[in-house]
């Protein structure tokens, strides 16, 4: 227990001191601080879901971290990589969705049709403006994001799954969702004060729910 006690503090302190490290990285618009920090905080979801319950649902949520932090580095790296971490994240999406739709496969159609509504909506805002080459990509993204929010939804209300699972990993995907959201409103639609801290906060706490979905099945 003291191990794993030791263990639980050190990946507390490597996911808040990289919170914490981005954060300050932000005011100073220190460009190489935001690069070696923004990765800490998904490293401590890795490691934290290491502890979890061996099975496919920790596998693929695994997966899907690890692609995420792909996703945060070539995203902040000092080059316009934006459509390479566009689909890191996208196959991120495609991980969670995978490992949602393995816990259950009911249609969930009120779920489906919301999803569907929010996808299409999110696409037309950010496609008012024109989106140029990237129009197939942002479309194929809102597609992935909408199917991935459908199944955590449909998995609120099965019985072979935890309550708190449950929550934990629908409210992560919301979450997910709306920060990606925000990166498209503040890239394409019209920039916004405090964008890089709303888009963080709101992505961190998606993926920290996620992550502990895997924890309380």
């Amino acid at each position: 227990m003291r191990i794993a006690m030791r263990d639980l503090r050190l990946i507390l302190l490597i996911g808040l001191g990289g919170f914490a490290l981005f954060l300050l990285g932000l005011a100073l618009d220190h460009s190489a601080l935001r690069l070696l920090s923004k990765p800490l905080p998904l490293i401590a979801l890795l490691l934290w879901v290491r502890l979890a319950p061996v099975d496919a649902y920790r596998r693929w949520i695994s997966l899907g971290l690890l692609l995420s932090l792909v996703g945060d580095i070539l995203l902040e790296w000092p080059a316009d990589l934006f459509v390479f971490g566009l689909g890191a994240f996208l196959i991120a999406h495609l991980c969670f969705f995978v490992a949602y739709l393995g816990d259950s496969r009911r249609p969930a159609l009120l779920a489906l049709a919301i999803t569907a509504v929010f996808g299409v909506g999110m696409f037309s805002l950010l496609a008012q403006n024109g989106l140029g080459p990237l129009q197939i990509p942002v479309a194929l993204y809102a597609l992935t994001i909408s199917a991935m929010l459908w199944r955590a939804l449909a998995r609120l209300g099965v019985a072979t799954i935890t309550r708190r699972s449950a929550w934990l990993g629908a409210v992560g995907a919301l979450l997910f969702v709306l920060s990606d959201s925000l990166i498209g409103v503040n890239r394409f639609v019209s920039p916004f004060a405090g964008a890089n801290i709303a888009i963080m906060l709101t992505y961190w706490l998606g993926q920290f729910g996620i992550a502990a979905s895997a924890h309380t099945r």
